[in-house]
């Protein structure tokens, strides 16, 4: 493993922010803006005209020593600290504020507004408060004075800051000299961010400030990035990927324009817009986004024009990769001057910092003919690395991703599925809390290596593969969640369809979320679809909280609305409809199979209310 530095203009510094004053200062750098904040009209269609507001190098280096001054008159050095912020220019500069003071900052996803008040309205912060034990935490006004309403002690009993008392702060206190005590040593660590809960509860993970320093500088390398570049991001700055880039974009001493996510959902054409009104060279989107896009984001959902040419790294950054949905997303965006070789398959996860590994290789990118790609694909996926050769003179990777037997740890042959470890001095300390952990992080990810090339393919959780049959075949949940999607696209919501298995032998369920509109589709007929689609020879197949939606199914926190019973001989059993409500947005499906592989019967149950409203779709 090499961990030398290559980077002549990113010496060795302990804390990402402390390259910031160097930027700063530099005459040319001062009034260059380190980020863009993007807010969209208000016409759907794209015919308002967004607003942007810029924050400079400058101005992000004084709000960082202002802040970071504020911080340390209720907290010391090497505390914690929950930051509870939107996706903003304010949550930017508190995460570097952050940093410049020592502390280690946990953003989490801010509170909704809608349900404050509400008994589960500050969930999510109780379990932050109690897997982390911060010393204070930081957000709006508003919110302290909801939280301190709450019949919650814990919440009370919590040190609590306003950002706008931060923000505030009269700038004359940093310039008069006020002292962060920062120095090279004693630093405790960041935490930049939470995992996804895609597989439970979202846990912080502790991330050494020399890891993230050695992530970001090998985030730079594979793609490339430099004082030149421009990111456009709409990915939550609270979660690994969207809050990297952040500190990417300082590294570089590039530019990144930011949007909410929640403005992409509402018109995902956006996104694209960003990227050609400033000539984005670099956007990280989950793969979901391309297929979302093509349904919402084409030329008849927009007004302006749009002109891609600009784009160098399109990086698709959580798996699965679909190369189906790439090639249609290239085919379609390709009259608007995508460089096919732009896009960028990548693979992460938030204990190894964030970036592991791309498949994208600068000018080796040119691999495409036309507008079809031809990265080679395994099981219908593209691949997410390319390792270097088994007897290679070349320089070692920085990041050592293996793929061994999952039971015994052994390394396993290529062509071989295994599990994905991975070790480099990117590695997190462990989570937040708990002890830590040895020098490879098991990924939890079933992958394979294949081809000449060394390709790697991500094919999945491993924990979330589906046993069928005898036992000794195993499907990954993601194609049985594509199966059935696209048995009703029109009636069931992107990305919101969950597939595990039960305790019982066989038996597979799957959790879908309803279109509100989805006009006279009758449940028992999408139950019908979904079943011949998931049940086929060859099913043509963002990141889901199926042990979210099993624990909701067992323990009845989805009311049921509709039910119906298939035999082995397909003759449709009874259903029953109940609850009136027709803002229903879960169903589930049962399936039995016997054990000799014929199915041996299936209960199909549509469930879910306005007032328990399953989400899916973790954090983006």
């Amino acid at each position: 493993m090499s961990t030398e530095n290559y980077d002549p203009y990113y010496p060795d510094q302990p804390v990402v922010d402390q390259y910031l004053p160097v930027w700063a200062r530099q005459p040319a750098f001062g009034p260059k803006p380190a980020f863009i904040w993007a807010e969209d009209g208000d016409d759907p269609r794209g015919g308002g005209t967004p607003s942007y507001a810029a924050l400079t190098y400058s101005e992000l280096n004084a709000a960082a020593q202002r802040m970071a001054l504020g911080l340390l008159e209720t907290v010391r050095r090497g505390d914690t600290v929950l930051l509870l912020a939107a996706p903003s220019l304010r949550l930017a500069k508190l995460i570097f504020a952050c940093q410049r003071a020592g502390l280690v900052a946990v953003p989490i996803s801010p509170p909704d507004p809608s349900k404050l008040g509400t008994p589960t309205a500050h969930r999510h912060l109780l379990r932050a408060v109690a897997q982390t034990r911060p010393a204070a935490a930081v957000a709006d006004a508003g919110y302290i004075g909801a939280v301190m309403e709450s019949p919650a002690a814990a919440l009370k009993r919590l040190r609590w800051v306003s950002v706008g008392h931060l923000e505030s702060r009269c700038s004359g206190d940093a310039a008069a000299g006020g002292k962060t005590g920062r120095s090279r040593t004693g630093y405790g660590g960041c935490a930049p961010g939470e995992t996804s809960g895609a597989t439970g509860a979202p846990r912080p993970v502790v991330v050494a400030a020399g890891a993230a320093a050695h992530n970001v500088r090998a985030v730079r390398k594979a793609y490339d990035l430099h004082p030149g570049s421009v990111v456009a991001s709409w990915l939550p700055q609270y979660h690994d990927c969207g809050l990297m880039f952040l500190l990417l974009t300082v590294v570089a001493g590039a530019t990144c324009v930011l949007a909410s996510p929640a403005a992409f959902l509402r018109r995902p054409r956006l996104w694209l817009e960003l990227v050609a009104e400033f000539r984005t060279t670099c956007t990280p989107v989950p793969s979901f986004a391309l297929p979302l896009v093509l349904r919402r984001g084409r030329p008849g959902h927009g007004t302006r024009p749009l002109d891609l040419g600009s784009l160098r790294n399109l990086i698709l950054v959580n798996k699965p990769i679909y190369e189906s949905s790439v090639d249609e997303f290239v085919l379609e965006f390709g009259r608007a001057g995508l460089d096919a070789a732009s896009i960028s398959p990548s693979y992460g996860l938030a204990e190894n910092c964030t970036f592991v590994s791309t498949a994208w290789r600068g000018t080796e990118a040119k691999l495409w003919s036309g507008r079809r790609l031809r990265l080679p694909s395994y099981k219908k996926l593209l691949p997410s690395a390319r390792l270097p050769p088994l007897a290679s003179s070349r320089e070692e990777p920085e990041i050592d991703i293996f793929i061994v037997d999952g039971q015994t740890g052994e390394p396993v042959e290529d062509a071989v599925e295994g599990e994905i470890w991975v070790s480099s001095p990117s590695n997190a300390s462990g989570y937040l809390g708990l002890p830590p952990g040895a020098s490879f992080v098991r990924t939890g990810d079933c992958g394979v290596v294949r081809g000449t090339e060394r390709y790697l393919y991500v094919l999945g959780r491993s924990a979330d593969a589906i046993a069928t049959g005898d036992g000794r075949r195993r499907v990954h949940a993601h194609y049985v969640e594509t199966a059935a999607f696209g048995s009703s696209p029109g009636s069931l919501r992107g990305g919101c369809v969950a597939a595990f298995a039960t305790p019982s032998p066989s038996s597979v369920v799957v959790v879908a979320e309803l279109q509100k509109g989805r006009g006279n589709a009758h449940p028992s007929s999408i139950c019908d679809g979904i079943r011949r689609a998931v049940w086929k020879q060859e099913t043509t197949s963002g990141k889901l909280r199926r042990g979210s939606a099993r624990e909701m199914l067992a323990g009845e926190l989805i009311p049921k609305v509709f039910e119906a019973i298939y035999d082995e001989d397909d003759r449709g059993g009874a259903w029953a409809r109940g609850g009136g409500n027709e803002m229903v947005c879960g169903m589930s499906w049962v399936v039995g199979e016997a054990g000799s592989g014929e199915v041996a019967g299936m209960v199909v149950m549509a469930s879910g209310s306005a007032s328990h409203r399953l989400r899916l779709q973790s954090s983006l």
